[in-house]
């Protein structure tokens, strides 16, 4: 709440220290969300895409879902689209959670994997 006061008030986040940043800024960006907040949802948006990786690709695209961060989103699809970090993301439970809550991303999910596997079919060349 102090966080999005300053913000409120000043235009600025306050100093966060790395390890609780990712944290705050999901938080600041459900508050920007609710509140019409946009440069603030646009901030904590850019601020998230760093944090994406295996352990929590799921959660943020989910995220980025609820709360309509189209950039935030493609960057999710942008690292998910890469087969090792798909694969890895598979073996987390984050994508258990992912296809219960919300099915159109894994839709979305599985048609870009497997655009990526016809991508790559067909750039195979077969010899006879």
């Amino acid at each position: 709440f102090k966080a999005l006061l300053r913000f409120a008030y000043t235009g600025s986040l306050p100093d966060m220290r790395k390890e609780e940043e990712d944290v705050t800024c999901q938080h600041l960006l459900v508050a920007a969300d609710r509140y019409g907040m946009e440069r603030l949802k646009l901030i904590c948006e850019e601020k998230l895409c760093k944090y994406i990786d295996v352990g929590r690709a799921a959660s943020i695209l989910m995220l980025a879902e609820r709360h309509h961060c189209e950039g935030l989103k493609k960057a999710c699809f942008n690292f998910l689209a890469l087969p090792a970090n798909l694969r890895a993301t598979v073996a987390t439970d984050g994508l258990q959670h992912l296809s219960e809550s919300c099915r159109s991303l894994m839709v979305k999910l599985m048609a870009m994997s497997l655009d990526n596997a016809s991508e790559c079919s067909s750039n195979v060349k077969t010899s006879f």
